[in-house]
């Protein structure tokens, strides 16, 4: 089954890529072989099974489009503090559940005054570490050879760093969160 929808990225006049939020898209690695066209505009995320790849859809064509709004917030709280603020002023932490959904989150905090890395709704509770919505585990973005994640005695709550990792910290730190 093929599914199209919008992601919000599109070509600008000078023919390079961005997010809406006019954030340069660079280091693009999802698109499918032989992607992007010349003609096309803006792009479209394609799934198929198990494969997620990006393909350039023509700007005037209808399709669906997925909205996923992120506020990440100015002022420094605990993992837990930014919980019940996100939970009482918007609707949660945020939850990363895709490369997609990982890339806008990245494209919100990559500013000077954001901490290097900031929360998100990922926690370890029991032996498993989960969205604190509820959300399924199903995309990770651990570094590659880091074991530390996988029982961690002190550091059980989520954070997502600037360079697109998840890392594990300890929940009282004071860090900039993510809403949505």
């Amino acid at each position: 089954m093929t599914k199209l929808a919008w992601i919000g990225l599109y070509r600008d006049k000078e023919q390079k890529w961005r997010w809406t939020g006019e954030e340069l898209a660079t280091n693009i690695q999802t698109w499918a072989d032989g992607e992007p066209l010349d003609n096309e505009t803006f792009a479209a995320t394609y799934w198929h099974c198990d494969r997620k790849e990006w393909h350039g859809v023509r700007s005037d064509r209808e399709i669906p489009f997925f909205c996923f709004n992120l506020m990440v917030d100015d002022v420094k709280k605990t993992w837990e503090e930014a919980l019940e603020h996100c939970r009482e002023t918007h609707t949660d932490l945020t939850s990363l559940n895709s490369e997609t959904e990982q890339r806008l989150a990245l494209s919100e905090i990559q500013h000077d005054h954001i901490t290097e890395r900031v929360w998100i709704g990922l926690r370890f509770f029991g032996d498993r570490w989960l969205w604190v919505n509820g959300d399924p585990l199903v995309y990770e973005a651990w570094p590659k050879g880091d074991q530390e994640h996988q029982c961690p005695l002190r550091k059980r709550c989520g954070a997502l760093t600037k360079e697109g990792h998840w890392e594990n910290w300890d929940c009282v730190e004071k860090l900039h969160f993510i809403c949505y």
